[in-house]
């Protein structure tokens, strides 16, 4: 079956269990926020050394990020810590810095499930654009503050999980 771009892709699992991914260090998994179907069936047939729980800093999402991070807990997935995605935005043109969606939520919900933040992604144009191309700005613009903080993350994760087996 081919799909469009405005085709839904479906995953039923267990097809990542029939995929030869070879030898991999890390696979990472990106999937929707809360506690559906798609974060119980990746965690009963995927075996998984950490999650990693990402949030905007908005009390409503804060909500549905505390409730993924306790389903991943009762199903014995360790949670890493916490990102707080579009943390801030800077104005380009006089670089005031606005919280545009609240300050300081990952921090809030971190203290409250005793994690760590992992880092803050800043609401950024760049970051939308280098996405909209299929670029990351993490290879678009690498020296750029916005990539320097998807790699501090990066660093960070890999830093708390368990080594890859050999």
């Amino acid at each position: 079956m081919l799909l469009t771009h405005c085709s839904p892709a479906i995953l039923i699992f267990p097809v990542p269990k029939l995929v030869d991914w070879g030898q991999l260090d890390y696979l990472v998994v990106d999937m929707p926020p809360g506690t559906g179907d798609v974060q119980l069936s990746v965690s009963q047939n995927i075996p998984i050394s950490g999650a990693v729980i990402v949030s905007t800093p908005q009390d409503i999402a804060l909500m549905d990020a505390h409730k993924g991070a306790e389903m991943f807990r009762k199903v014995h997935v360790p949670v890493l810590g916490l990102i707080q995605n579009m943390s801030v935005f800077q104005c380009p043109k006089c670089k005031h810095k606005t919280h545009i969606f609240g300050a300081d939520g990952a921090e809030r919900l971190a203290q409250t499930l005793d994690l760590n933040v992992l880092g803050d992604i800043p609401l950024h144009l760049s970051i939308r654009e280098a996405s909209d191309t299929g670029q990351p700005v993490v290879f678009s613009q690498p020296e750029s503050d916005e990539a320097k903080a998807y790699l501090r993350i990066a660093v960070e994760v890999v830093r708390r999980l368990p080594p890859p087996p050999e």
